[in-house]
């Protein structure tokens, strides 16, 4: 596979990811802005996702609305929820025949979704969630379409390392904005793990592990280290060495060992490491730590397999 092919796929890939996180972020943290106003900062959100200068950032923190629509929908915004379909039908569009046909129609779907101003219009007026629900169903589609049209070949490897690595960075964001916002060292109150747990769609599966007791080591436990959690960050990396391992065979030697020690080496740290019981500023540093491992797995794909500097 040409290297252009597998960046355009790759990076398909991590833009559809995002954007299920984002819109996932949002609808959570709109609820609980509307339920409890303590534990929803909009701060470390614009943060993430908005290129705004911090004082036209401040101000749109008081109308939760605008600022919906402004990470959703302004185009003048790099980070935008339209931006990130927009860059992943264009990488589409630039490997349709790499593609199926049914997941080009599926993203061109969901770009003319985004473009439809009748939802910019919803959320303005007050209801956010139907918005962001539509758009969720609509990556689920995506999702869905992938799993049961790609061809299991390059192509289809390239795609699940591109949205292993957005998702595990994702968990790694989310897990650190809730540890970040936090007064004390370990007791943070449940809503704000609840909130947590909704965005990475994991609730359910910690309330019946957990029989609803919320405590810090255990959510960190789930969102690190369950390996029976599709957004667990061991998941993710376990699953991208998965794949990665396909590659092997059409793979140049060299390029191949140079990212597999990143991603051995990540790995084994996040597998054997004890996050779970340390400290509020131990834990940010292992999750920073972490996250620049996994950056620098990112870098290296750019390098040695999409011919990127």
């Amino acid at each position: 596979m040409l290297s252009r092919v597998a960046n355009s796929i790759c990076w398909m890939a991590r833009y559809m990811e995002r954007t299920n996180g984002m819109l996932r972020l949002l609808r959570t943290n709109y609820i609980a802005s509307q339920n409890e106003l303590n534990t929803a900062s909009w701060s470390p959100i614009l943060k993430l996702y908005s290129d705004l200068p911090h004082e036209k950032a401040r101000l749109l923190e008081q109308d939760s609305l605008r600022l919906i629509a402004h990470l959703m929908f302004d185009v003048e915004n790099s980070f935008s929820v339209c931006n990130n379909i927009i860059q992943a039908r264009e990488n589409a569009r630039a490997v349709q025949d790499n593609i199926t046909t049914e997941l080009w129609q599926c993203l061109n779907g969901y770009y003319h979704l985004i473009k439809n101003p009748e939802l910019k219009e919803q959320v303005l007026s007050g209801d956010p969630v139907s918005a962001l629900d539509t758009l969720i169903q609509q990556g689920m589609l995506y999702y869905g379409t992938v799993d049961n049209t790609m061809a299991r070949g390059e192509g289809f490897n390239f795609l699940n390392i591109g949205k292993l690595l957005e998702r595990s960075i994702l968990s790694l964001d989310m897990l650190t904005i809730r540890i970040a916002e936090s007064n004390g060292d370990t007791q943070i109150d449940g809503s704000v793990w609840r909130y947590l747990l909704n965005t990475l769609s994991g609730y359910e599966l910690y309330l019946k592990s957990y029989r609803g007791k919320f405590v810090t080591a255990y959510v960190v436990d789930q969102v690190i280290y369950n390996t029976d959690f599709p957004h667990s960050v061991l998941y993710c990396l376990m699953e991208m060495n998965r794949y990665f391992e396909r590659l092997k065979a059409c793979s140049l030697p060299e390029s191949y060992s140079q990212v597999e020690f990143r991603l051995g080496r990540t790995l084994n740290n996040v597998k054997y490491s004890n996050a779970d019981h340390v400290q509020k500023s131990a834990l940010l540093q292992f999750l920073m730590v972490t996250r620049n491992d996994i950056f620098d797995i990112s870098n290296a794909f750019n390098k040695y397999y999409f011919g990127n500097n």
